[in-house]
């Protein structure tokens, strides 16, 4: 006698910085509105952030959350100004706030201490003991740079105090932002090794996966010439991680087919931003709503084709 597999729905979430909204949107859509339960919650970057919220169902408080943030919100010393030139947000180096960093020995050019508090504001000791005992596998995504790979973290083997550091090390965007040493290894953003990790929820047992990418599927735009060193080095990563979110969505394509998961992917329809390190609330509050529509918009094609 054969045992029917059981169907696990997974939601998996990008890296993307402030595009995070968008995503929050998205996920609205189809926990709220949709009724998805999941199973399985995997999060890079900034979708690390939202993990212990969407287990929970905390949309909310979500929205609230992804609405509020600004600049000061994630850095504790900010390295870079944003100024508007012909209407396009260019960003400038602080010069004294990263020569600052490097007098008193610090490896980036900003710190993003103020992120490791806010997410301990944010995320309290009963939500995440909630989580822990529901039967939801929950987990976010970091890039050991010591060990030279990427390492998934699970709710279910760390304590409080460590998943909130893990949860800090993935949106860690260096060397923008902190480094985190931990374990005598040093982490950073999960996304330079695994920004859409679809295999990863995939060999944890889904059937089916919905993605939420926070990059358009096709390519709309050529970047303006660089203007300072910066503003290269933050083009240089901005490419490095397209091609990872290629290749994974890619990788992710396969394992799915080879196992017969289903994969719902939710790209951005526009460009959101060319500086994801830019928090501008309303924004923010714009993109949420407009994830939201997106997903919903999109759902009715899907039913109406079905139909």
């Amino acid at each position: 006698m054969t045992t029917k597999k059981k169907n696990k729905k997974a939601l998996v979430i990008s890296g993307g910085g402030s595009k995070g909204a968008f995503a929050g949107g998205v996920a609205k859509y189809l926990i709220q509105d949709k009724k998805q339960d999941y199973d399985i919650i995997i999060g890079t970057s900034t979708g690390s952030l939202m993990v212990i919220h969407l287990a929970l169902e905390k949309i909310d408080e979500l929205q609230e959350l992804y609405s509020n943030i600004k600049q000061r919100t994630i850095f504790s010393n900010n390295p870079f100004f944003v100024k508007k030139v012909h209407g396009v947000q260019v960003i400038g180096i602080k010069h004294i706030n990263t020569l600052w960093n490097f007098i008193n020995g610090r490896k980036t050019f900003g710190e993003s201490k103020n992120l490791r508090k806010f997410i301990k504001k944010k995320i309290s000791p009963k939500d995440f003991e909630t989580v822990k005992e529901s039967d939801k596998e929950v987990i976010v995504t970091v890039s050991n740079l010591t060990e030279n790979r990427v390492e998934y973290k699970s709710i279910n083997d760390n304590s409080y105090n460590d998943f909130c550091d893990w949860i800090w090390g993935s949106c860690n965007y260096v060397p923008f932002m902190s480094l985190l040493n931990k374990n005598n290894c040093e982490y950073a953003d999960g996304g330079f090794g695994a920004l859409v990790p679809i295999k990863e929820a995939i060999l944890n047992g889904a059937t089916e996966v919905d993605v939420i990418i926070l990059e358009t599927e096709v390519e709309h735009l050529s970047r303006l010439p660089s203007k300072n060193p910066f503003s290269l080095l933050s083009t240089v990563f901005e490419f490095m991680l397209d091609q990872i979110e290629t290749q994974n969505v890619h990788i992710g394509k396969l394992e799915a087919k080879h196992r017969g998961v289903k994969l719902n992917l939710y790209y951005t329809p526009t460009v959101l931003t060319t500086n994801s390190l830019i928090f501008n609330k309303n924004l923010m509050a714009k993109w949420w709503h407009q994830g939201y529509e997106y997903a919903k918009q999109k759902d009715v094609v899907v039913m109406n084709k079905v139909k």
